[in-house]
């Protein structure tokens, strides 16, 4: 019934030589790894109005320079990605070339910082779908964690199909969102052109007394939200089909190109229409509503704006389960993140991000403005510190033409890096708690590495001294009666050696004395050693027993404990019996150095 299920959902198992047919095209790369870039300008603008209202109503010319700002950052981050992708075409963006360039600890914190952000970018997305949809439907305001987290679900469906099919389902969504924010933005800038648009707004270069420096960085940091999601293309390279840096670059470069346009139209028609951040309505909603009324047009534009939303969570779960498997793979997360699951995408990552995003939507009740903070700052170390990696890796190399590179990228890190400290002035109050959660997160993936290398250390032979121990074996069944189960285990033990006891752990004499005569009633060749417990228990009196024998005969025999386990046909008959033989080999398994097996009998009926 499960198995049905899973096929159901996910679809057939691929076969491994399958794995090429999942590359990514440039033009469905574009949809799956630029979602959340491109998805950002729904918020990107209104983060700066939030920040500039406080001001009062004249300060939100300030909009205009702010964008600016933040289209020059964008333009920097793009070329610096570019060069990056090149330079580093195995994928792994800022972790890679952190951790190549300015050691292991740095790419941790560079990694580990995106892999928390990937989470963010879920549940911000699903959060901000949601918005929009309650924007247009307001009685859906009290479900919001109920629609943010069914969406969650379903992305995680969608992307345990495989990136290809994952693709196909989002590429039209985001193409459509494309073009009817552009048809918004061309429409708006006729409205405003032909005199449609009447907002009494303040003129650019107005004194506004109680506007001052730490607002507006705090307004251009806010802003900054809109650049989350530009690291993608060069952490996913591994997805594109080959030439696949050549690939990613291009698209890198359309996506920054598209973004840019795609915020400068939608900032300069808030300033013109004077829209005023509403809890009740996106900017966006408040645009289309100024430009095409609450009619059809509106409701297409805020149900395509929900729908790229939801799915700009779509990039994370591309690249998420990548740079997952990259730590897997340095022994930084467990090895499970490299497994391929039946369609060839690295299921238990995407999985993983699913269920924490999830969490983290309902812990902050999908609080949007919540989020969006530790969403950018997450973003912009990495960017940081992959720009500084980015440095040294030019000025080790010294490739022809590596001054012009090594300039980009010091621009670039130094304008991140000024970004950073921003966020963490002006919004500390709102990231505090990620100076907690990184070294923690970073505590943890030393402590896996630690493990392994243990593990390593512990189960590695020499190959010279150390060869197999030949030795007789002693093989101990526990019993409870005399039963199929019972005699399919003895049989199988007596396959093995002729040194066979049986145990029964008796709690009274009348029970015991019948066990005795019903033994040896049937004589099944085997000699049966009976424990009384005078407390009930099980395990106790036979891991003494085990211990008498391992005493005896260690030196001479393997010792197996051969546990017979009858299985039911139905799952639910399981819960009906005692599941005692599953509790006598958990204990065995991690308290004894010997062999432990499960002579399974299964029921028909």
């Amino acid at each position: 019934m499960v198995s049905k299920v899973k096929r159901l959902l996910i679809g057939r198992p691929m076969k491994s030589n399958e794995l090429d047919h999942e590359k990514l095209s440039k033009v469905k790369a574009l949809a799956v790894l630029s979602s959340d870039a491109l998805s950002s300008v729904a918020y990107g603008t209104e983060q700066i109005l939030i920040v500039l209202v406080a001001a009062g109503f004249t300060a939100i010319w300030y909009s205009l320079p702010i964008a600016l700002a933040v289209l020059g950052l964008l333009a920097i981050l793009i070329f610096s990605y570019k060069q990056t992708i090149f330079a580093y075409p195995q994928g792994g963006g800022a972790y890679i070339v952190a951790k190549s360039n300015l050691g292991i600890s740095t790419g941790l914190l560079a990694g580990g910082s995106l892999l928390v952000d990937y989470i963010l970018t879920v549940a911000v997305s699903a959060s901000a779908g949601t918005d929009a949809i309650t924007s247009a439907f307001p009685n859906l305001h009290n479900h919001s964690v109920l629609i943010a987290v069914t969406v969650i679900f379903l992305l995680t469906i969608v992307n345990l199909r495989g990136v290809t099919e994952s693709a196909s389902f989002i590429a039209i969504p985001v193409y459509l969102f494309v073009v009817s924010i552009f048809v918004l933005i061309i429409s708006g800038f006729i409205k405003y052109a032909t005199g449609g648009a009447h907002a009494n707004i303040p003129e650019m270069g107005t004194v506004v007394s109680n506007v001052s420096l730490f607002l507006l960085l705090k307004a251009f940091s806010s802003g900054c939200s809109a650049l989350t999601g530009v690291e993608a293309v060069s952490n996913a390279i591994p997805n594109f089909k080959a030439p696949a840096d050549k690939n990613a670059a291009k698209t890198l470069m359309m996506m920054g190109i598209i973004l840019g346009s795609m915020f400068t139209g939608i900032t300069l028609l808030a300033y013109w229409y004077g829209i005023m951040p509403d809890e009740k309505a996106t900017v966006i909603s408040q645009i289309a509503e100024s430009t095409f009324g609450r009619g059809g047009l509106y409701f297409f534009i805020q149900g395509i704006t929900a729908v790229i939303l939801f799915l700009a969570a779509n990039t994370a779960y591309s690249a998420f389960p990548l740079l997952a498997f990259m730590f897997a793979k340095d022994k930084y997360l467990p090895h499970a993140f490299m497994v391929r699951g039946d369609r060839l995408g690295f299921s238990n990552g995407i999985i993983f991000l699913g269920v924490l995003s999830a969490v983290l939507v309902a812990a902050f009740h999908g609080d949007t403005g919540g989020l969006i903070p530790l969403y950018a700052v997450g973003v912009f170390i990495p960017f940081t510190l992959s720009q500084l990696g980015m440095m040294v890796h030019w000025f080790k190399l010294k490739p022809q033409g590596w001054h012009g590179k090594f300039a980009v990228n010091t621009v670039g890190m130094l304008t991140t890096l000024t970004i950073t400290l921003i966020f963490i002035i002006t919004k500390f109050t709102s990231i505090w708690m990620i100076f907690l959660f990184l070294p923690a997160v970073m505590f943890v993936f030393y402590r896996i590495h630690q493990h392994y290398l243990n593990t390593a250390d512990q189960l590695r032979i020499c190959m010279d001294t150390e060869k197999p121990c030949i030795k007789g074996s002693t093989v101990v069944v526990p019993v409870s009666g005399v039963t199929r189960a019972v005699l399919h285990s003895l049989s199988y033990a007596k396959s093995l050696t002729d040194n066979v006891v049986a145990v029964y752990v008796g709690f009274d004499e009348e029970d015991i004395q019948k066990m005795e005569l019903k033994w040896k009633e049937w004589d099944p060749g085997v000699r049966l050693i009976v424990l009384r417990s005078r407390y009930r228990s099980v395990i106790r009196p036979l891991i003494k027993f085990i211990d008498t024998v391992e005493w005896k005969t260690a030196t001479t025999d393997h010792i197996t404990i051969l546990i017979p386990q009858f299985i039911t046909k139905h799952w639910w008959q399981a819960i009906l019996h005692n599941q005692t033989s599953i509790f006598i080999r958990t204990y065995l398994m991690n308290q004894k150095d010997i062999v432990v097996a499960t002579v399974p009998y299964h029921l028909n009926k």
